[in-house]
């Protein structure tokens, strides 16, 4: 079974930038792309574990902070070594300005 969080208001996160969300001990990162759609992956790195919400977000990319591993943040999918691990995805809505990720 499916359940929609909260995880943080849309004004909470500039375009082309990241921030945390944590629901009972999980982390994710919240993504805000350049075109103003939003996007969930887990909140660690595959390759090492590091928090992706301390990386470096360009277009539709995080950067990892530790080794620069990259990541496409709207499909998970492994861009660049050192990773090899795609990052999981969660599908998001936005209503009335919050910003809604679906786990379970």
């Amino acid at each position: 079974m499916s359940t929609w969080i909260a995880a943080c208001q849309t004004d909470d996160i500039d375009p082309e930038d990241v921030v945390p969300f944590q629901h009972e001990g999980v982390d994710y990162a919240i993504y805000r792309s350049p075109d103003d759609d939003f996007y969930a992956t887990a909140g660690h790195c595959t390759h090492e574990r590091m928090l992706l919400c301390d990386g470096l977000v360009m277009d539709n990319t995080i950067e990892c902070p530790k080794h620069n591993g990259r990541f496409d943040y709207t499909t998970g999918r492994a861009a660049g070594a050192p990773v090899l691990v795609d990052l999981r995805t969660y599908p998001v809505r936005v209503e009335d300005g919050t910003v809604f990720i679906e786990i379970g």
